[in-house]
């Protein structure tokens, strides 16, 4: 054991980091990126904004990020149907560092958090970065095998009584979105604990689907996490936010970084969300592809899930190390998420789903991976 080992905290020992492979392939469709790149209208006024600013950065930026706030606020309020005021509303660098926060407030040594795996990889990973204790909570009780009921979900919450609840809508890595019933039931269920819903990917959801951010009325532990990284295919810029109660908002204040955000990244935030229509112009084709990849993997004999994400997680496979390396050999990276016969792909432009329909109908035809 290296000296360095030995002076790491115990509970970080043999852990591995976060590492989606970045590789130079001629199609990448592993890690959930807006293939499609930014507008030049947007384009143009980001380089405006950043000029602008530039000679007054020898100070610090707005602490409060408060234009950025107030057009965020807009938009969940213009995008959900439902008011949401500047001071409900924080942001990070990514919504990762949004989830952190959380975690450095209301998890941290001797408390737990809970989510239901499989679901997003860097929430037990950020969990154990605060020093927060982690429980893998189960799905598909009485549904299919990534189902998460009302009633499952709630048993679960009210045994293990943790300080955060992380529920995915749509999930990731299986796509599907959560009834608000879920996350009323398990809010109900852990009177002691923050529910996190994650929605990073809720722009993509199909129709009628309906925003955990409809609940947060009269739901002070309630927290619906957003991120510009997907639809707004913004996954540069990192800037993710959420929407909660303005006291618990008020609280992300005692574990923040000071001047967190810098004066550029609000600056070109604040440029996208001026050209939301433009930025989020490539959703319906997204969407378009993500069911093309459904319906063609099933013609295949393939087991896709049908999802609410801009992206296609599949089964049915004998061997996923194997046709994952097997569409790597042929340009076409995805990404393997760890779970037995499942292989995950980002829905991307008509190209790129061209060329992992064709590299995908190789490998079963090939015989080198056969549905099992």
């Amino acid at each position: 054991m290296s000296r360095i080992t030995e002076l790491l905290r115990p509970d970080l020992r043999g852990r591995s980091p976060y590492g989606a492979p970045q590789l130079e392939v001629p199609v990448r469709l592993n890690t959930n990126e807006n293939s499609y790149p930014v507008p030049d209208a947007v384009v143009r006024d980001i380089a405006d904004a950043v000029t602008a600013l530039a000679p007054g950065l020898n100070r610090y930026p707005d602490r409060e990020f408060t234009e950025l706030r107030a057009a965020l606020a807009a938009y969940l309020t213009g995008s959900t149907g439902t008011a949401v005021a500047p001071e409900q509303v924080w942001a990070g660098n990514g919504s990762n560092e949004v989830l952190q926060h959380l975690l450095q407030a209301f998890g941290g040594p001797g408390r737990t958090a809970l989510g239901f795996t499989p679901a997003y990889s860097m929430h037990p990973i950020i969990s154990a970065g605060t020093g927060t204790a982690w429980v893998d909570g189960l799905r598909g009780q009485g549904g299919g095998p990534f189902d998460l009921g009302a009633a499952s979900a709630a048993e679960q919450a009210a045994t293990h009584r943790p300080h955060v609840v992380f529920l995915c809508s749509p999930n990731n890595p299986t796509g599907t979105a959560l009834g608000l019933d879920v996350v009323e039931a398990v809010h109900d269920a852990a009177p002691d604990a923050v529910v996190v819903v994650d929605e990073a990917y809720a722009e993509f959801a199909r129709e009628g689907t309906r925003s955990a951010v409809t609940l947060l009325e009269g739901r002070e532990r309630l927290v619906v996490t957003r991120t510009m990284s997907k639809a707004f295919a913004f996954a540069g810029g990192r800037l993710g936010y959420l929407a909660a109660h303005p006291a618990l908002t008020d609280a992300l204040r005692l574990v923040r970084l000071p001047y967190h955000l810098s004066a550029p990244t609000q600056a070109i935030a604040l440029a996208a969300l001026r050209h939301a229509p433009e930025m989020l112009g490539t959703v319906a084709a997204i969407k378009e592809q993500r069911d093309r990849i459904v319906r063609e993997l099933t013609a295949l004999g393939l087991d896709p899930v049908p999802s609410d994400a801009n992206f296609v997680l599949f089964g049915g496979l004998r061997e996923s190390a194997r046709t994952w390396q097997e569409l790597l050999d042929r340009g076409v990276l995805v990404r393997d998420v760890g779970i037995a016969h499942y292989l995950r792909v980002t829905a991307g432009t008509p190209e790129e789903t061209d060329a992992f329909l064709a590299a995908v109908t190789d490998v079963v035809h090939q015989s080198t991976e056969r549905p099992a």
